[in-house]
């Protein structure tokens, strides 16, 4: 009876340390000029490619939203501009939520290398990867691109219900915003976490499986990092810390320690 009236506590606190990694990751790249120079440059770069997208979106909106409301060019003219203002909202909504789930996966693929480095880094300073599996460039790449592909594939697939469900009345405003901030936690916890399972060898099934054991941490983690990504521009500054914060929740998961460490001096050099 104590052991069930403990349990939502104890899934409530596992919650709140997911959450705080992002925090300690963000406290090693702060602390480590060198980590958050690498984990800003594949950012930056795939922030200018979305940037150069919603541009271009926002310049073809009119026409793409006179496109997709080809039903309505009889009706009344006031009626016509409404609906195409809508649908015009709605493809500049849809559009970005999609550009928030696909971001991750297009800018760890962008910056493997970067990141790799980075999670090697923050491991060394809590003792390393026992029997770390050594992956050569061109396999690792080809790993990347089929596990972000099926990532990129999933957050489609979840994110456009979604998007239609939040016009529901009350349900869309209330429920489903939740219910989007989870799952979509869930997908950046899977994908931030990649590189350092990867280094232990381990596909895309087996980081699920092992982030499972350990839900209520993992969408902590992820839930902060998708609230963090919401913000304008957080998505590219946090993108050091998410790494970070994604190798200790991989330790944390995997039982190895993720506390104490080496000093500040030694994860700078």
């Amino acid at each position: 009876m104590n052991a069930e009236a403990g349990r939502p506590l104890g899934v409530v606190k596992q919650f709140f340390l997911g959450a705080g990694l992002l925090g300690r990751g963000l406290g090693i790249v702060l602390r480590s000029p060198k980590l958050l120079g690498l984990g800003l440059i594949p950012a930056v770069i795939a922030g200018l490619l979305y940037g150069t997208a919603l541009f271009f979106l926002i310049d073809y909106l009119p026409e793409l939203s006179r496109t997709v409301t080809w039903f309505a060019d009889d009706w009344a003219e006031w009626v016509r501009d409404v609906a195409r203002v809508f649908a015009g909202l709605g493809l500049l909504g849809l559009s970005v939520l999609l550009g928030i789930l696909t971001f991750t996966a297009v800018t760890l693929l962008i910056g493997d290398p970067f990141y790799e480095r980075i999670s090697e880094l923050v491991e060394d300073r809590f003792g390393g990867v026992p029997d770390e599996v050594e992956v050569g460039f061109w396999p690792s790449l080809r790993r990347s691109l089929a596990d972000s592909l099926r990532l990129i594939g999933l957050s489609i697939l979840i994110g456009v219900p979604l998007f239609l469900l939040g016009f529901l009345p009350v349900v869309g405003q209330t429920v489903i915003p939740v219910l989007g901030g989870a799952l979509g936690g869930w997908l950046l916890a899977v994908e931030l976490t990649g590189v350092p399972f990867q280094r232990r060898g381990q596909r895309l099934r087996q980081r699920r499986a092992v982030l499972s054991t350990n839900r209520p941490m993992a969408l902590g983690f992820g839930v902060a990092v998708f609230c963090c990504f919401l913000i304008p521009l957080g998505a590219i500054l946090l993108m050091p810390a998410a790494i970070a914060g994604a190798t200790l929740l991989a330790r944390q998961s995997l039982g190895l320690p993720a506390s104490g460490g080496l000093a500040d001096h030694q994860l700078r050099r």
